[in-house]
């Protein structure tokens, strides 16, 4: 088992308090969210890191708000929520990725916008593929990226954009040696 840090364990925590509150067997929540089983007890226990697309399918399945998965306080806004330039919660729940929520403060919004940032890697290096339920947004702010979707693998640029089923297998990589940044919204 790698190193877990303490927000990790807290995390593992809450979710696993969560899920036995609401009285949902790992089944129960395995059904909700479209993650197995297997993966429920290696996120709960910590062993594992717990992607946000898993903390995003949980809250939405469970109606608590993504923030207090995440930092265990909830959000106050019901209106709207503004965040100035590089004050997004930074999110690194994928060690691939850096992740600044935007709307983090926001009490149970529709949807999650990041902006996420993706370092250089070599062409030959494995790509660290993710799964969830519902959709994303992407749109390139920053650099060049390959997304792969399944089989498909697309290009992005400046100001591209990518709308896709996120049940699609998908993984992305920065290229020309420097990091990739983009907006992404899961919906």
């Amino acid at each position: 088992m790698s190193h877990v840090s303490s927000l990790d364990r807290d995390i593992a925590r809450r979710i696993k308090d969560l899920r036995e509150v609401l009285a949902l067997t790992p089944e129960d929540l395995a059904d909700k969210t479209g993650v197995s089983v297997q993966d429920i007890f290696a996120f709960e226990s910590g062993s594992r890191e717990v992607p946000v697309s898993y903390l995003y399918a949980i809250a939405k399945a469970t109606g608590v708000d993504l923030t207090a998965l995440i930092t265990g306080s909830e959000a106050k806004l019901h209106q709207y929520c503004l965040v100035r330039k590089s004050e997004g919660l930074s999110v690194t729940r994928r060690k691939a990725y850096k992740y600044q929520a935007l709307a983090y403060r926001f009490s149970r919004p529709a949807m999650e916008p990041f902006i996420v940032t993706v370092p250089p890697a070599p062409p030959k290096q494995s790509m660290d593929y993710n799964q969830h339920a519902g959709e994303e947004f992407v749109f390139m702010l920053k650099g060049r990226m390959e997304v792969v979707l399944g089989k498909e693998t697309v290009i992005l640029e400046p100001e591209d954009s990518l709308y896709f089923s996120s049940t699609i297998p998908h993984a992305m990589r920065a290229l020309d040696g420097k990091e990739a940044v983009f907006l992404d919204v899961i919906i």
